[in-house]
């Protein structure tokens, strides 16, 4: 981080923002464009503005600093959470925490935010529809099941759960259909990578393309399966404590459960993770441990193949380190 960099501390909520300057100095704005061109009189040339990631609320304001030049980091609130804990204070305030995101800002080493492009954007907001629907789809079914087991199910009732499920399912093939044509425009030979690994298939491969911005977002194959949350933690100390080993599951959910369940697919067809599969549960472990295993094998291939720009081989020896799973 540049130490000339002046650190704004910045907690967002959803109408208004809480400001602390370097100096220590308190504002609040407007969660608004006018709040927002406020705050950047306020900014110096060399400002930089650090903030939680804060739902949705934080997207505008960052999106309004990034596109005035303005250098900006947004923090997982756990980080900031721990850091106040680590300082024992006992105040919570929204006024409070702007100061705390500052001082932490000027304590740590800060990743920068770049924002996405506006194809991404789009994509992204695709990708979470799609799953909000895909969800209302699955309650409706359960629920024209559960109507037809009554010994006279209203007509009515019916007839309405099916026209809506007959409008949702006109309207995820209308998303898909545009998600598949933004992938392939900007992202044809991934998509076409991906598909090469045996047990991902084209919805997976271009979820994994949008959730991670094409793997740009990821230095290391660690990283990516710390953003899965299929990471292990273990949880051991002296010879009392003897936690069993699980995954960390602070992560992105949504691509945590595709993995899933793309891997009892490649436990059958993927050599590879069947190879590890049959190992884990030949040791007596438990199956679904060895499927989180497979998972964060068709991760590691996932990524070796992406930055490789090379398709699936089942002779290639992959030089990535693993990630042990006990």
């Amino acid at each position: 981080m540049d130490k000339d960099k002046q650190i704004y501390g910045v907690d967002i909520s959803k109408d208004v923002y809480d400001v602390c300057t370097p100096e220590g100095d308190l504002y609040q704005f407007k969660n608004s464009v006018s709040g927002f061109k406020a705050f950047a009189k306020v900014l110096s040339t060399k400002a930089h503005c650090v903030m939680e990631a804060t739902g949705y609320y934080h997207f505008q304001l960052a999106y309004f600093l990034n596109n005035k030049g303005i250098t900006v980091s947004i923090i997982n609130p756990l980080k900031i959470k721990r850091f106040i804990q680590m300082n024992l204070s006992k105040v919570k305030t929204d006024k409070s925490d702007a100061i705390w995101i500052m001082k932490y800002g000027k304590s740590q080493s800060l990743a920068l935010w770049k924002g996405d492009s506006e194809l991404m954007q789009e994509n992204l907001q695709l990708t979470r529809l799609l799953s909000l629907y895909t969800k209302q789809s699955t309650q409706l079914k359960n629920k024209i099941h559960g109507e037809s087991t009554l010994g006279n199910p209203s007509k009515i009732v019916v007839s309405s759960l099916k026209g809506q499920l007959k409008s949702l399912s006109k309207e995820i093939e209308k998303l898909e259909s545009k998600l598949h044509e933004n992938v392939k425009s900007a992202h044809q030979k991934s998509l076409t990578l991906l598909k090469s690994i045996p047990g991902i298939g084209e919805k997976t491969a271009i979820s994994l393309i949008v959730l991670t911005d094409d793997f740009t977002r990821f230095n290391s194959y660690k990283g990516l399966c710390s953003y899965a949350g299929i990471t292990p933690i273990i949880r051991e100390s002296g010879s009392s404590v003897k936690g069993r080993p699980k995954i960390s599951k602070m992560g992105n959910a949504k691509l945590r459960k595709l993995l899933f369940m793309c891997s009892f697919n490649a436990c059958k067809y993927n050599k590879a993770c069947r190879d590890i599969y049959d190992r884990i549960v030949a040791k007596g472990k438990s199956k679904k441990l060895a499927l989180i295993a497979v998972c964060n094998k068709l991760l590691k291939q996932a990524f070796a193949i992406a930055k490789s720009g090379r398709p699936y081989d089942e002779t290639y020896v992959s030089i990535l380190p693993s990630i042990n799973i006990k």
